[in-house]
């Protein structure tokens, strides 16, 4: 569901001192690394020297978290030099509803996070880790830049979740991301029976994250849930030194447990026969 709420009404055309319109700059959806909280690895090692180029050149960004989109940056200003000294580029957050409440985020509030974009200027997007936009709360600023005219660029970066499906070896034609189960014990059960009789039926392979303090849990709970020949794979801390991937069936989990590296963001898949 779209947390952007009603299609703002139309943006009227700025125009120059001279009359002459003034034509949107590009929402750049800029990637990020997979390695937050974790020891970095070298950024021309995960991303191309394109994306960090545009990275450079940008003095306007939306961001999750301002602090860690200004670590970000100064990773990118020892490969490439930022145009701008990074306290004078414009640094905006995304709007987030208060936790539990409910609440949906005006589409005035991501309108406005447009203003650069709208007056001219390029406007960078990027999330706490890997692609904006995907299991990302960006995804409602996209759907605003679409409504205001504003183009759209997706830059080549990580996505934890495709990443995670090419390393499991489970159907990778077709594949559903399912993002949280419930926590509470008896509903996450049903939850992933119900996503086994799924893709038992579809042939489909299930993605899921945690938060990573839950991740032994999850874990444990797929293991008491769900079906013996069914498979499961486990991607934690991928592109980073802490990187694993183990993908066998239920059964073999069980009887060869493995440990998950403590509080590294990991995706879940499952495929049932």
């Amino acid at each position: 569901m779209s947390t952007l709420g009603p299609t703002p009404a139309h943006t009227p055309q700025l125009r120059k001192d001279d009359g002459a319109p003034v034509h949107p700059g590009t929402l750049y959806l800029v990637p990020n690394t997979l390695d937050l909280g974790l020891a970095a690895a070298p950024l021309d090692t995960v991303l191309p020297a394109a994306v960090i180029q545009v990275a450079a050149r940008l003095g306007h960004w939306a961001a999750e978290d301002a602090k860690t989109a200004r670590a970000f940056l100064k990773r990118v200003d020892a490969l490439v030099p930022l145009t701008l000294p990074l306290q004078q580029i414009a640094m905006a957050e995304l709007p987030r509803p208060r936790k539990g409440s409910g609440e949906v985020v005006p589409a005035a509030a991501w309108h406005a996070l447009l203003a650069p974009a709208l007056a001219g200027h390029d406007l960078g997007l990027i999330s706490e880790a890997g692609l904006p936009a995907i299991a990302d709360p960006g995804a409602a600023l996209v759907e605003a830049a679409h409504a205001a005219g504003v183009p759209v660029q997706p830059l080549v970066g990580p996505s934890a979740l495709m990443l995670a499906l090419a390393a499991s070896g489970l159907e990778g034609q077709s594949f559903a991301f399912v993002g949280y189960l419930p926590q509470e014990p008896a509903a996450r059960v049903a939850r992933l029976r119900e996503l086994e009789a799924l893709s038992r039926r579809q042939r489909q392979t299930q993605l899921m994250i945690e938060t990573p303090y839950r991740n032994e849990a999850l874990l444990q709970a797929m293991l008491d849930a769900l079906a013996s020949d069914t498979r499961l794979s486990v991607s934690a801390g991928l592109t980073t030194a802490a990187a694993f991937t183990r993908s066998a069936l239920v059964a073999t989990w069980r009887t060869q447990p493995s440990a998950l590296p403590p509080r590294v963001p990991a995706v879940f898949a499952l495929l049932a026969r």
